[in-house]
Parts: C-alpha cells; sequence; structure tokens
C-alpha cells in the first residue's frame, strides 16, 4: 500500500480532482501547504500496484508531477472507497503486480552501498567461495552468496538501461566491474597465502577439484543461471515481491566464478582462469541483459518516451525524440554481448575437450599395468579443427624405463579418449627413456571423418 503526496498549483487543481474521482479514489486536498499561495497539495492512499496507472492517468490530463512528488509506504487505510480499490487492482480485471517507474528507481537506488561496504563484503565473500571450492564443499560455496551484495548492481544497471538513467547505468556497471576484479583479488591472494604457508602444494591440479571443473568447463546449463537469476531479479524488484532471496541466486551465478578466476592465478593455469573468467563475463552479461528484457516486457521505458507521447496526444510540439538512438544502443549491447558469449563458447569448448582429455589420459596412466610410465607433457591441438568435422591431434609424453615396451598404449589411450569425449581423436605417445637419450613414439588415428 502506498500514499501519494502530490503537490500541484491552482490552474491544475482541478484535473487532479477530475482524475481522482473518475477512479473513485478517496483523497484530501490541503491548501496554503508551502510558501506560494497558488498551490494545494493532495493525498490519496492506493494499493501498490495501482500507483502506476493513476500516475500515468494525472500525467496525460495535464499534471506536472516533477516539482513535488512522494510514493510513501502505508500500513493500512480506511477511506469509503479503498476496499473496491483493493478489488479491482489486486485480484480484480485490472491485477498487475507492477510497481510505478518511480518506485522502481527508488527500490533499485535503496540497494546502493557504499564503496568500503561492496567491496569488503564482495572481497569477502569471494575468499569464502575460493575456500569452498578448493575445500570442493558446496555448502561453503552457498554461504558465500549468502553475503554477496551483487543483486544491487545487477539490477541497479538493469532499471538504468530500461529507463535510460545514465547515472544509474554507470553506478551499475561501475560496481560490477570492479566489483569483479575485488572477487577475483580476494581468491588470487587466498590462493598466494595457501601455496606460501604450505597449506596447499602449488603443485595441486585444482582443475581436478569438483567444485572448481565445473565452474571452468561451462555449457548452456551455467548460462541458464545468469538468465533465470537476472529475470527473477528483475520481476522481484518490479512487483511486490522480495528481492533478497533472489540476490543469492544472482550472486551463485557470479561469485564462484570470480573465485575461480582467482584460483586458477594464483596457480597459474591458464585452462583454470579462462575458462572461469568466460563463464563470469558470460553470466555477468546474461544477468544484465536478462533483467533488462524482462523490465522492458513488463512496460518500463524511458520517461522522455511517455512525455513525448504525451506532448503529441495534447497537440504540443515534441521535443527530439530519442528512441532512435536508445533502440540503436540498445541492440548493439545486445549483438556484442551475443557476440561475445558465442566466441567465449568456442573458448569454453576447447578448455572442456582439453580437460576431458586430460582426464582420460590419467584414467589410463593409472592402470597397473602403466605404473612405472610418469606422464611428462600432454598437447592437444584442437583449433577450431573439432568445429569442421577434423580430427584433433593429442601428444603425450611420458618417460619410460629402459627396455620396457608399451605397444597398445597408443590405441588405450585413443580409445579411453573416445568415451570421454565422443569423438575420435588422433594419439601420439612419445616415450623418454629416464636418463638414456633415447626417444621412440608410436601414433594411433582415428577413422577419417566422412565428409557430410
Amino acid at each position: 500500500m502506498r500514499l501519494i503526496k502530490l503537490l500541484v498549483d491552482e490552474a491544475n487543481k482541478q484535473n487532479v480532482v477530475d482524475v481522482l474521482e473518475t477512479e473513485n479514489i478517496d483523497f484530501v486536498v490541503t491548501k496554503n501547504a508551502t510558501e506560494r499561495e497558488d498551490t494545494v497539495l493532495v493525498e490519496f492512499p492506493l494499493p501498490t500496484q495501482a500507483v502506476g496507472y493513476v500516475i500515468d492517468e494525472l500525467r496525460d490530463a495535464g499534471v506536472d508531477d516533477r516539482e513535488y512528488t512522494v510514493i510513501a509506504s502505508a500500513e493500512t487505510a480506511k477511506t469509503r472507497n479503498y476496499h473496491e480499490l483493493e478489488e479491482r487492482f489486486v485480484a480484480g480485471v485490472e491485477e498487475d503486480d507492477a510497481v510505478a517507474r518511480e518506485e522502481i528507481r527508488a527500490k533499485a537506488l535503496d540497494m546502493h552501498r557504499s564503496k568500503l561496504t561492496y567491496y569488503s563484503m564482495t572481497m569477502f565473500s569471494a575468499i569464502v567461495a575460493a575456500s569452498g571450492l578448493l575445500l570442493d564443499s558446496p555448502a561453503v560455496v552457498v554461504g558465500a552468496m549468502v553475503i554477496a551484495p551483487q543483486v544491487g548492481s545487477a539490477l541497479i544497471a538493469g532499471v538504468g538501461i530500461s529507463l535510460n538513467d545514465r547515472r544509474m547505468i554507470r553506478i551499475g556497471f561501475a560496481q560490477q566491474f570492479f566489483g569483479f576484479g575485488a572477487a577475483i583479488l580476494g581468491a588470487f591472494a587466498l590462493g598466494l597465502l595457501l601455496q606460501s604457508g604450505q597449506i596447499v602444494t602449488s603443485v595441486l591440479d585444482v582443475s581436478t577439484v569438483s567444485q572448481i571443473s565445473k565452474r571452468i568447463s561451462p555449457g548452456l546449463l551455467s548460462l541458464l543461471v545468469g538468465l533465470c537469476a537476472g529475470a527473477a531479479g528483475a520481476f522481484g524488484l518490479a512487483t511486490a515481491l522480495p528481492v533478497s532471496l533472489v540476490g543469492v541466486m544472482i550472486a551463485a551465478a557470479l561469485i564462484p566464478a570470480a573465485a575461480a578466476v582467482g584460483i586458477g592465478l594464483a596457480w597459474g593455469l591458464p585452462s583454470v582462469y579462462l575458462g572461469a573468467g568466460v563463464l563470469l563475463v558470460a553470466n555477468a552479461v546474461a544477468v544484465n541483459v536478462s533483467a533488462f528484457l524482462v523490465l522492458w516486457y513488463l512496460g518500463y521505458r524511458p520517461d522522455s518516451w511517455t512525455e513525448n507521447t504525451r506532448e503529441v496526444n495534447n497537440g504540443d510540439s515534441a521535443e527530439t525524440d530519442d528512441r532512435p538512438q536508445y533502440l540503436g544502443a540498445v541492440v548493439a549491447l545486445l549483438l556484442l554481448g551475443g557476440i561475445f558469449v558465442g566466441a567465449g563458447g568456442l573458448l569454453v569448448g576447447q578448455i572442456g575437450f582439453d580437460n576431458d582429455v586430460n582426464t582420460a589420459v590419467e584414467q589410463v596412466l593409472e592402470d597397473d599395468q602403466y605404473d612405472e610410465l610418469e606422464l611428462t607433457s600432454m598437447q592437444t591441438e584442437v583449433g577450431m579443427a573439432r568445429h569442421f568435422g577434423q580430427t584433433p591431434e593429442v601428444t603425450v609424453v611420458v618417460l619410460r624405463p629402459a627396455d620396457e615396451s608399451y605397444p597398445n598404449l597408443a590405441e588405450t589411450l585413443r580409445e579411453r579418449i573416445r568415451q570421454e569425449t565422443g569423438r575420435d581423436v588422433a594419439v601420439s605417445v612419445e616415450f623418454r627413456e629416464g636418463q638414456q637419450a633415447g626417444q621412440s613414439s608410436q601414433s594411433v588415428r582415428g577413422p577419417r571423418p566422412v565428409p557430410a
């Protein structure tokens, strides 16, 4: 429920009264509410769902609400016709949960935090998330989401784009950009601290930790988390629903990925920080774009659009319409986001394939018959080959005892990689014999793909 306080001049008083009486809204008028004797203060209670509709009706009647308009929360109202308004707007034919543009702007800005609070809480949440990733503990990772403040910056940016509020756009994107930097820095510092204190060995392959491997090989399901998180946040903000729980979901799409980037940097593993970086940026784009699209669908537009439309309908000369420029910027943003996500998808596919190959090779060399072999290096030459039907090539270099022979190793590796990745590969194994200079190799190629 909302209490509207509107200051109007005497010339527009009758227009306000006519609208309120037509809509059967109870109101009071206070004269001489300010030092200006030609103004009056009009107050009336409304269900939250009716605020946007009534404000638009007043504007269409020629009322200028930019001088003094207050939309305040109220507990209850007992007036002659308020019950009818509840039946009409809350559970009737005009049922609509959407709130007014002024209110959604205020709700979004209420989630803005000071720099010290925002970046400190972001860094704390990233450190907790990094700890949960290294511990392979989903519970700790989820706990980090509760203290993350990312919901505010994401929704401020979404509202700013939909209303063309440059100040909100600047605040939202600046906090997101520097917030991700703080999160990565916090996780990176934790990784270095753990290694220097010998708490976690620096030779640990963190990419094999389950909670981290899930962040470095993202797919469509990972992207859906960001899309649904941004959409749910926008719905919560634009309606009477609470946003607090949605904030955990938005943080879940962003903070673990940022923590994984920091861990990858601390361990110097490009496959980790590149894969997690793609997930982080892709989810950030998804959250912002989906929040904007939901707000757009719910009817939130720049204020200048409604003002220009109102002036044209009243026969007045409209100011320059900025719709073409605004729509052009939005389309450009969506295209850039799509291009980045597509390019990131190719990189993520490469990283995911590499990880699957690594897993397959390690599984084979763990067999008892290969106990005396030591993996020296491995290279997967994929590039764009796998996207054009060509056979990827995998080169494995192992150290073996002198005079030992492993004639079936290449074929065994090829079969295990095929099972793990679902693709045929050409496997080349290079043997290096202890301290001797001798070197031998064997290779097995998969069947040449048949052109479609």
